[in-house]
């Protein structure tokens, strides 16, 4: 069998007497994408700089491609790449030099260094404003130089820690296929993310921390089974009649409540049937509708279903207390 990418065993941290982690298990493999989900103050956060030698656990044990985190930590900053909720590159100085002077840090000859940025600046889209001073850059320009950054190295681990907050749609999308391309070239990925759709489009497994306990653990689909049953969705065609829409769905419904959202309803419900259940109820009730259908649940119900809130990734609102690269 082969060894885990990732591997913790027991892992425990305490803040201030806080418990933040209580015996974490935890296994990556190579080539993999891991998603890492919990609500705020979860302990996702922690688990990261763990892993990336920034704080010593408690007890328990954690391994990056076999070497121990807290025994060998100069051996795990080795093959390790790290990309954190805000860009760590200089804005004074050009992409090329950014580049350059990390794999100067990471020992790399001088011509070596020089290669290793071209190439990266090429893999990102960067080679036509490498030239040009960070600080000029867009949002999702900067996010990619720092992800070429964390990888100047070549690392067998990418540890993402909300790598696409505050980008737009079209650039995250760039940045998945990316981090898509880095697994299928045989990298592990833990990412966290506080866009469920993002671990559902990457992630091929699926980790739900609450109060630093694993409470659940699978495949987005998997995940999504556990919310039970089918999602309706109803927009009625006048929106003055929310209320009765919502009514009608929530005796149909018998324990979910529907929640609104931009004059969509949503609400849970056992299967297909309950389509045409509800087109001749709300018919009934004089409440045209512009939309119905039946859907599986997001990842985002399935959550809420798991954990009983919604998910907020966010454990303090700080960056991490520095980078490796």
């Amino acid at each position: 069998m082969d060894r885990p990418a990732i591997r913790t065993e027991g892992l425990t941290k305490s803040f201030c007497a806080k418990r933040v982690l209580s015996g974490l298990d935890l296994e990556i493999a190579a080539g993999t994408i891991f998603g890492l989900l919990g609500p705020n103050g979860a302990g996702k956060t922690t688990v990261v700089r763990i892993l990336a030698t920034l704080v010593r656990p408690d007890s328990g044990r954690a391994y990056v491609l076999g070497r121990d985190v807290v025994s060998q930590p100069q051996r795990v900053r080795e093959v390790i790449g790290l990309t954190g909720q805000y860009a760590a590159v200089d804005n004074q100085i050009s992409a090329r030099e950014n580049l350059y002077m990390i794999g100067r840090l990471l020992g790399l000859r001088p011509r070596a260094a020089r290669a290793r940025s071209s190439q990266l600046l090429d893999a990102f889209g960067l080679a036509d404003a490498a030239a040009s001073k960070v600080k000029d850059y867009s949002g999702g320009m900067r996010r990619r130089l720092d992800l070429a950054a964390s990888l100047v190295g070549e690392p067998g681990v990418l540890f993402l820690d909300e790598p696409t907050t505050g980008l737009d749609l079209a650039s995250r999308n760039q940045l998945w296929d990316m981090i898509r391309d880095l697994a299928a070239d045989g990298t592990a990925v833990l990412l966290t993310t506080q866009y469920l759709e993002e671990a559902d489009r990457l992630a091929g497994q699926v980790m739900v921390i609450d109060h630093g306990v694993t409470v659940a653990q699978g495949s987005p689909a998997e995940l999504k089974s556990l919310a039970g049953g089918q999602v309706l969705e109803v927009r009625p065609l006048r929106p003055g009649d929310l209320a009765a829409a919502a009514s009608v769905l929530g005796k149909l419904a018998g324990t979910s409540r529907p929640i609104p959202e931009g004059g969509l309803l949503t609400v849970q419900v056992p299967d297909e049937a309950a389509v045409t259940a509800a087109a001749r109820s709300l018919d009934s009730a004089g409440v045209p509708v512009s939309h119905l259908a039946v859907r599986l649940p997001s990842l985002d119900e399935a959550f809420l279903s798991i954990t009983g809130h919604h998910a907020d990734v966010c454990e303090t609102g700080a960056p991490l207390e520095g980078s490796a690269r």
